[in-house]
């Protein structure tokens, strides 16, 4: 599928928060495919199938497969601009990066996800993968994966009315949309693991992040071996 890449200008019913070019962003945008709405997967055949999957084959994903894990992580669901997972406050403290190392036309290089305009923008080039299993205590499923989906968090959009206790908040919030991956990762036959463990200000680094962006997860996808 090829890529459609323009620029889109959006304003939405609800004040989104601001999710504008970082200047590292090179104005590359891959608008993404429409996901689907159902399946043929109940939701506890999902649960009852979720599992840590660490091995991966080297076949690439869809585009369509990747927008469909976007924005069953942070997509937009109703014209307010509330999304698949809840937000204390509908505050949104959190950022989605996708590292592509294998993706149907689509070149290698790490992608921020905008839910408002379901679309990516490019913010660096390359393939990132071994650089960031190496921050991630050289993991090597961050390395095999066709993918690795990074959640980052601005904390401040959630403590500026919640205060400290906005942190914990936060931390339930990347914790529910990891869930909504791995739930569709099952019901697309992919295989996906969480990682907690990595040198934060290497990963900061790798994805030449914002000072006051914190990265909280990573999450490799790729489709299943026969293991």
């Amino acid at each position: 599928m090829p890529m459609l890449i323009l620029a889109l200008n959006f304003s939405a019913a609800c004040t989104p928060p601001d999710t504008g070019p970082s200047p590292a962003e090179d104005n590359v945008r891959i608008v993404l495919p429409e996901p689907r709405y159902d399946s043929d997967v109940s939701v506890e055949e999902a649960l009852l199938k979720r599992r840590s999957i660490r091995n991966y084959t080297d076949e690439a994903l869809t585009l369509q497969e990747v927008s469909q894990l976007l924005w069953a992580a942070q997509g937009i669901t109703d014209p307010s601009g509330k999304r698949t997972a809840p937000s204390a406050g509908a505050l949104y403290p959190l950022e989605v990066y996708v590292v592509v190392g294998n993706v149907e036309d689509v070149a290698r290089g790490v992608y921020k996800y905008r839910p408002q305009q379901h679309e990516l923008v490019r913010v660096l080039d390359g393939d990132l993968r071994e650089t960031l299993s190496q921050a991630a205590l050289d993991q090597s499923s961050v390395k095999q994966g066709a993918i690795d989906i990074v959640i980052t968090a601005i904390y401040e959009r959630t403590t500026k009315k919640y205060s400290d206790r906005g942190i914990r908040y936060v931390h339930l919030e990347a914790g529910h949309a990891a869930q909504n991956v791995y739930l569709q990762a099952v019901a697309m036959n992919l295989g996906m693991v969480v990682i907690g463990a990595f040198y934060d200000d290497q990963v900061k680094e790798v994805l030449n992040l914002p000072e006051n962006e914190e990265p909280l997860y990573i999450m490799p996808v790729g489709r299943k071996t026969n293991d």
